[in-house]
């Protein structure tokens, strides 16, 4: 039976058996597995220390016990190296550059429930993935913001670049325009075609969206953290000069129309920051984070690091009670 170590600030975390070897330790799992269920819908985020986990071969076997049903990578926003077995990096942005708060794909139709971080190496310094709690996020926010969410759900507007993030072919994973019009049509965006062969288009999805298994209501977005006032204000202001105000790699709005302020943005980002919690790695660490109660981001570091991670138990977001139905809107 797990033992958990809660402290304010940190993930509740619990010790795996001294001196189990990889085979144990998944046999362990497997004997705690409606244990750790519990502790992970009462968290959010359970961190597992002690497992041998060195390799992405580990963290395959580890994988095929916490999340057997695994979800794809659609949409793709960010750069990862695959590592084989169904494991990647957790993302190949520069060090220095921090990730703000974000559930996975929550602008997709169907998403990860879980997912599944492993430290193969510890960063020097800093580095942490921290969470943050979404239900605890929602209860932070100023009320006309959660209003406006619950009630008008959330807007992303991609224009899709091979010199700024990443282009249409590598996002979609396809080379032909059919199949990239097949796949918003039956996914609810709309596409636009640019001049220069690039690609915008836009989307409306659920701001709030319900826990499938606990009922409970949270703040599932990427709001935040794709909207310009979240930008580096000199990058901002670069970028704007360079594109153009709907020229930006990705933005993000409300579905009422009405503009986000910088401070509408200042308090979505300090809700998530009150709902914070981090650790530091250690090699072998493995870190559950259920992705319908809990977002999470990537602090700077130092030195070499390398996090694995694994998607599953997909989720579809009607299964949610969603407050607002997703759909496509004008690119």
């Amino acid at each position: 039976m797990p033992t958990w170590e809660l402290t304010p600030g940190r993930p509740a975390l619990t010790r795996v058996p001294a001196g189990a070897d990889l085979a144990e330790g998944c046999a362990w799992l497997q004997e705690n597995e409606a244990e750790l269920t519990a502790a992970l819908h009462e968290h959010g985020t359970i961190f597992l220390r002690g497992l041998p986990v060195a390799s992405t071969e580990d963290v395959a076997a580890v994988r095929d016990v916490l999340i057997p049903e695994p979800t794809p990578y659609r949409e793709k926003a960010t750069p990862r190296s695959d590592f084989g077995h169904g494991v990647f990096s957790s993302t190949d942005l520069p060090p220095a550059q921090s990730i703000r708060m974000h559930n996975e794909n929550s602008y997709t139709l169907t998403f990860p429930g879980r997912l599944l971080f492993a430290c193969l190496t510890a960063p020097e310094e800093g580095g942490a993935t921290p969470t943050a709690d979404v239900r605890k996020v929602l209860a932070h926010l100023p009320e006309h913001l959660a209003a406006r969410g619950r009630s008008s759900g959330w807007t992303l507007t991609r224009n899709y670049s091979d010199y700024v993030s990443l282009g249409w072919r590598t996002a979609f994973g396809t080379e032909d325009h059919a199949e990239v019009e097949l796949y918003c049509k039956e996914n609810g965006i709309s596409w636009q075609w640019q001049p220069d062969g690039n690609l915008r288009t836009s989307q409306l999805r659920p701001a709030t969206i319900h826990h499938p298994q606990t009922g409970e209501e949270v703040w599932f977005n990427h709001l935040a953290f794709w909207n310009e006032w979240s930008l580096d204000p000199d990058i901002r202001e670069a970028m704007v000069d360079e594109f153009g105000p709907d020229g930006l790699p990705f933005n993000t709005g409300l579905g009422d129309g009405e503009p986000l302020s910088r401070e509408d943005v200042d308090a979505l980002n300090a809700a998530y920051e009150a709902a914070t919690v981090r650790e530091t790695w250690q090699v072998g660490d493995v870190m559950l984070v259920d992705n319908v109660l809990c977002a999470h981001g990537r602090d700077p570091y130092r030195g070499d690091r390398k996090i694995a991670v694994a998607m599953g138990r997909p989720v579809d977001v009607l299964d949610c009670r969603p407050t607002v139905l997703p759909t496509a809107v004008p690119a």
